[in-house]
């Protein structure tokens, strides 16, 4: 197990203190304390806001009880004299103690109290500080899109006011919400635009916590000299001005420094520091932060059971403060903790909470935008591998599946968006609930005295009553019974007994039948077999469901991520060059994916006839065509009809197309155009071969409606997109990479139609778009995951869109299209299914029945070889690629 499964929760406090308001700009002059209050409303006024101030003072030195109690004294003086603006003041900071006591949902009440006031009277430095605040909640409790949403209104606000304070905050703030997506170069942007405002108006608290932010990002970078090098500076600020808090978070940081470089006793020092501040000053977000990272270095060491001590202790306080995201972080760590010591079983059952929790995390992040959607998964997706990696060991393919379901639709999403059907829920079966339930109702009994005895823990032990001394001891003792019930949790007898429930027969029992049997069934229904393969770091695993069978895996040892992914660069450099035998590399991925199944597939074929391969590709496998694997006889296509899919659960593939098809056909035209997208300029040169291969298309099936060159328009095309089975668009398309929304379609007047604007295409009654374009794959830069591809094709294909689409993987030759083209629809029209007609085209040129003509449709300027070009080479016929029902 890689080790990445532990990685340490770095919630560092990130995100500055809440904002105080004060009264008017000018505080009231302190009264001695023994000075009897007046009875007149000036006097009560003033009263009032001496304790806002002493408050205030009480609450940057961290005594956040006493401040509470004279923010609440003030409170009441506010209403009695009907001073409104002091009510909304003083609302806002009492919201922001519970903040700073990590609990999160009373404070967003007085917060959102506060704000309805200081709207009403048209405070709108207080809207803003407000605004910021409830931004500061969210963020608190993971809903990222919600927190970024007050963020920016409170933004807008403290600069159109000048209020350079309240704007450095927030925009430290904002750089926080992208740090914590893993967009590190957006967030260190707006912490330097933070820093400058800070140091400018001589903020020393504010550039305290803005280095350690940056400090934090730079530690994300794996650049731990720099960020040592901000989180020291920080240290120095937050000691200076006696911000015990900040102190608190940059010794969590600069401990986690150090465990990164594997140095533990200094790590452990340093966070051992960080936990006596924390706990002093009740910071229980804190307190659980470096709870969890004393439990890691623990852990490293090899001290199991002290280390699942320190992380039960942390998922105790973050579930009592609402942070999902630690919590998910810290039952991953336990996870990985049990299976490392052998108890994988165990372990599976924490992994799953923390997948739902991440889970339930994701559908908050549904309205960011694909980049910082990507940005999430990315920092989360390690849990799903591993998860899915332990059920594979425990030979629990179904559930393993139906984790990388989850993380594939993650990818579909953070692409495309709204993608077809509702996933369902993780499988979580009875005895896992079983453990889950006595778990957390440990937890909440921990959680009940853990509230208790923190509050009594902040009040200063020479006021207490003899009742609440002998509380307080008494909830200590019961804390530490509750520890040793953790502690002996997995050894106890009930969660043993549900255990040894989990055998392989066992658990076959209890997934209900009809789950384990669907797939199979479906599969059956299409006379196909569903190839799943997932890559890890140190082997392949190859699912495969055949015709009325459940899932069964083939194991492929001593080829990983980094030897797939080395034979997947080199196949793709030889397919799109046919001057060089791509055949020697085609049979070496045909002996890692295929070979181990190619018995299952010889089986299914005689006893089902399975003819058809559907295929849901991991990561960089997207960017390779199954169909050129080669067997040292034949390409697999010559066998096997190939049915591109994103997940299994989420393409409808039984649906039947309609038996008349009505096609609308566009063409290019053969005219050079350029257009400039994204601040980059595409070139794009006539297609000769694009009118040719819409009219012979036209001849050949009659009920077809031809746009040719200038009235090929989107005005002319989308419109009555709907009206039709079946949309051939024989034009240049182009993805971009870096920002995928500006993807997009040519059309012949020379205008385009983006990614983001095909999202709103109604095609819910189209079966088929044919992209026969130039270029509706990739260009040269390949990603880590492969999600380059789930643009174009991908983009028709998903929810309310059409039934399936082809489109391309690289650059195709537009007279070896047109060929292709012909032979795909000469073949439809006999009556064969997409996936059948596809394939005899893709034979036709293989076995030289039909030849390509080669007209590049886009101008490369590049040396080849004068070696002969065969149309059988894959260049010309395997770019092809069948997305969605192959029917």
């Amino acid at each position: 197990m890689s080790s990445r499964s532990s990685q340490v929760r770095k919630v560092f406090g990130a995100v500055v203190l809440p904002l105080m308001i004060g009264i008017g700009g000018n505080w009231a002059i302190v009264l001695p304390a023994s000075q009897a209050i007046s009875q007149t409303t000036q006097d009560r006024k003033a009263e009032a806001e001496r304790l806002l101030k002493l408050g205030f003072q009480q609450y940057s030195k961290s005594e956040y009880r006493a401040a509470l109690e004279n923010f609440q004294k003030a409170l009441v003086l506010f209403r009695e004299v009907g001073d409104r603006r002091g009510e909304g003041t003083t609302l806002n900071n009492i919201g922001g103690i519970y903040d700073s006591l990590g609990q999160y949902p009373k404070a967003l009440e007085f917060y959102q109290q506060a704000l309805v006031i200081l709207k009403e009277i048209g405070d709108r430095s207080g809207e803003g500080t407000t605004l910021n605040n409830i931004g500061f909640i969210y963020s608190s409790l993971g809903q990222y899109p919600k927190a970024l949403e007050f963020y920016q209104q409170a933004l807008v606000i403290l600069k159109e006011i000048g209020d350079r304070s309240g704007e450095g905050t927030t925009l430290n703030n904002i750089g926080f919400i992208y740090s914590r997506l893993g967009q590190y170069p957006k967030a260190l942007e707006f912490y330097q635009q933070a820093l400058v405002i800070r140091k400018e108006i001589g903020d020393r608290s504010g550039e305290g916590t803005t280095l350690n932010n940056i400090g934090f990002i730079y530690d994300s970078l794996g650049q731990y000299p720099k960020a040592l090098e901000f989180y020291q500076q920080a240290l120095v600020i937050r000691k200076e001005i006696g911000d015990r808090s900040g102190e608190g978070t940059t010794l969590n940081n600069i401990g986690f420094i150090y465990s990164s470089l594997g140095q533990y006793p200094k790590a452990l020092e340093f966070y051992q520091q960080a936990l006596v501040i924390r706990k002093e000053i009740g910071d229980r977000s804190g307190e659980g932060t470096t709870l969890n990272n004393i439990g890691f270095i623990y852990s490293s060491l090899g001290q199991y059971p002290k280390a699942l001590e320190f992380y039960q202790q942390a998922l105790v306080i973050l579930k009592e403060i609402g942070d999902r995201s630690g919590e998910g972080t810290t039952l991953n760590n336990i996870g990985f903790l049990l299976n490392k010591q052998k108890q994988p079983e165990l372990a599976i059952v924490f992994y799953k909470q923390s997948v739902s929790v991440y889970e339930s995390i994701r559908q908050d992040l549904r309205k960011l935008s694909k980049e910082q959607q990507k940005s999430y998964t990315e920092t989360v997706s390690s849990t799903y591998r591993d998860l899915a990696d332990i059920l594979f060991k425990q030979d629990r393919v179904l559930e393993a599946q139906q984790v990388l379901d989850l993380l594939k639709i993650q990818e579909l999403e953070n692409y495309l968006r709204n993608t077809r059907g509702i996933e369902q829920p993780l499988i979580v079966l009875r005895p896992e609930q079983e453990i889950l339930k006595k778990y957390n109702a440990l937890q909440q009994g921990a959680i009940a005295v853990g509230k208790e005895l923190a509050d009594l823990e902040k009040l200063d032990p020479t006021t207490l009553t003899p009742t609440q001394t002998a509380r307080k001891r008494e909830l200590r003792k019961l804390q530490k019974e509750l520890n040793e019930l953790f502690n002996t949790f997995a050894s106890s007898k009930d969660v043993q007994a549900y255990l040894k429930q989990l055998t392989p027969a066992e658990i076959e029992a209890r997934i209900p039948f009809d789950e384990l049997q669907a797939a199979g069934k479906k599969m059956a229904e299409l006379k196909s077999v569903l190839f799943y393969p997932a890559v890890f770091e140190d082997r392949l695993e190859l699912v495969i469901t055949l015709p009325n069978a459940q899932p069964l895996r083939r194991t492929v040892q001593g080829v990983g991520k980094k030897e797939l992914n080395a034979a997947i660069v080199e196949f793709r450099q030889t397919l799109q060059d046919p001057t060089r035998d791509p055949k020697p590399i085609a049979k070496k991925l045909y002996n890692w994916l295929i070979k181990p199944i190619e018995s299952d597939l010889q089986q299914a074929k005689k006893q089902a006839n399975a003819e058809t391969i559907i295929y849901a590709p991991d990561g960089q496998l997207r960017y390779i065509p199954l169909a050129a694997l080669h067997d040292g006889q034949n390409y697999l296509i010559q066998s096997y009809r190939i049915n591109n899919i994103t997940a299994k659960a989420i393409d409808n593939l039984t649906l039947r197309p309609q038996s008349q098809p009505r096609i609308l056909a566009g063409a290019f035209g053969n005219t050079d155009k350029s257009v400039t997208v994204a601040g980059r300029s595409f070139n794009f040169a006539g297609l000769d071969f694009a009118i040719p291969e819409v009219q012979k298309l036209s001849k050949l099936l009659p009920n077809t409606q031809t746009m040719l060159a200038q009235q090929f328009t989107p005005e002319a095309t989308i419109l009555q997109m709907n009206d039709f089975s079946i949309v051939h668009l024989a034009t240049h398309a182009a993805l971009v990479p870096e920002n995928a929304d500006q993807s997009f379609i040519l059309f012949g007047d020379g205008n385009i139609a983006t990614l983001k604007a095909i999202e709103s295409w109604t095609l819910d009654k189209v079966d088929l778009i044919v992209l026969s374009a130039c270029e509706t794959g990739l260009g040269g830069k390949f990603g880590e995951n492969g999600e380059e591809v789930l643009g174009l094709g991908y983009q028709f294909t998903k929810k309310d869109k059409a039934k399936a689409a082809i489109a391309t993987l690289w650059q195709v030759d537009d007279g070896g299209t047109e060929t292709l083209m012909n032979q795909f629809y000469a073949a439809l029209k006999t009556g064969k299914s997409k996936a059948e007609a596809l394939q005899q085209a893709q034979i036709a040129m293989i076995t030289q029945k039909i030849k390509a003509t080669d007209q590049r449709g886009i101008r490369v300027i590049q040396e080849r070889s004068n070696q002969k070009r065969a149309s059988d080479h894959p260049y010309y016929w395997a770019p092809f690629i069948l997305i969605g029902n192959g029917l």
